[in-house]
């Protein structure tokens, strides 16, 4: 597996993360981080970060989205439709990245050719099978924080300090739950168990049911940034990272009451912001993407041309009555969202958008 965390400093660290053999002495497990990279790709503070099979993406206050193939260890490319601070990324299986930004706009990517489906103007709910919008809920305050249970039956919004959870089926707040400060990070352990982080060291775990604290413990010396879940077939493992520069991964138990044991840390000496966790777990070769769908890397004058021209493109979709799919870019000459299926030279399509 593959730590993955943002800072700061516009860099991406990447740690190969092993587990160590237990002796005879039946101490407790322990795990073994190994540097594996830096990538300073970003022109700015790395803001967001998702992982799916085979890509980790990254987004960043420079407005853009940085790929990178993780079976190969090489940059993938980037994607330049947005204008403004990348504030949210999430893929949805191995198909289909979705990305959301300081300009309103949610877009939503075919992580296979890397194609720009749909982009949304906010803010509203969609179908995303028809891209229309499919229920809208005025929550009355402006929240920084949505995330969904893993069956999808529940819903939870972050307001400062404030945690509503909402049922899915009639559409209502359950119950609210209040941590002590502001809340940065959230994520289901389970349907019913919530991990709270806020500008403070502990981390919590909440029982969405009863909307009570399960256990707390002090998990840095600094506020946590963000949080990362995931199941190995011996472990339930919750990964934290602060502003204190560490990346700490922690062993669940299966009693939520009980705290967690530490695994392994990693001090970044970075300011932490955003992490992840890539899984080399072996996919079907139909997930893996065309070879066309590979470009070389982009040059920043390159980025910063592209990125100019991508901003006219944006306004010319909101013209169209009826947009069809987007082909946006990846690096080089595709980094301008175009029409049809071949790649277009930046001159040319220069030329098309002055028509």
């Amino acid at each position: 597996m593959e730590v993955v965390a943002g800072c700061y400093e516009q860099v991406l660290f990447g740690f190969a993360v092993h587990p160590e053999p237990v002796g005879d002495g039946h101490r407790e497990q322990r795990w073994a981080p190994v540097a594996d990279f830096t990538h300073h790709a970003h022109t700015a503070s790395l803001s967001a970060v998702a992982v799916n099979s085979r890509f980790v993406v990254t987004g960043s206050k420079d407005e853009t989205i940085h790929i990178y193939d993780m079976k190969k260890k090489v940059d993938h490319g980037a994607l330049m439709h947005h204008n403004g601070t990348i504030t949210c990324l999430k893929f949805h299986g191995n198909r289909h990245l979705i990305s959301g930004a300081e300009d309103g706009l949610i877009c939503v990517w075919d992580a296979r050719r890397w194609e720009c489906l749909k982009s949304i103007r906010a803010h509203k709910t969609w179908n995303l099978v028809e891209g229309r919008s499919a229920f809208i809920k005025n929550i009355k305050q402006s929240a920084h924080i949505v995330e969904w249970s893993p069956k999808g039956e529940k819903y939870v919004v972050v307001i400062l300090n404030r945690i509503d959870v909402y049922q899915l089926d009639t559409a209502s707040v359950s119950g609210t739950i209040t941590n002590e400060k502001r809340v940065s990070s959230v994520t289901f352990l389970s349907e019913s168990v919530l991990a709270v982080a806020g500008d403070e060291e502990v981390v919590r775990f909440f029982d969405c049911d009863s909307l009570t604290c399960l256990s707390e413990f002090k998990a840095h010396e600094n506020r946590v940034k963000d949080m990362f879940s995931f199941e190995t077939p011996e472990h339930h493992v919750l990964v934290t990272a602060s502003s204190d520069g560490f990346i700490k991964m922690w062993k669940l138990k299966q009693d939520k009451k009980v705290s967690p044991s530490l695994l392994c840390e990693i001090n970044t000496n970075a300011r932490l912001t955003c992490l992840g966790v890539w899984l080399d777990r072996r996919t079907d070769t139909k997930e893996s993407p065309p070879a066309a769908a590979e470009p070389a890397p982009v040059s920043k004058e390159q980025s910063r041309r592209n990125k100019e021209e991508s901003g006219h493109a944006v306004q010319e979709e909101e013209k169209q009555p009826k947009p069809d799919a987007e082909k946006c870019s990846l690096t080089g000459d595709s980094n301008k969202p175009t029409r049809g299926n071949s790649l277009v030279s930046a001159k040319k399509r220069k030329t098309v958008e002055m028509l």
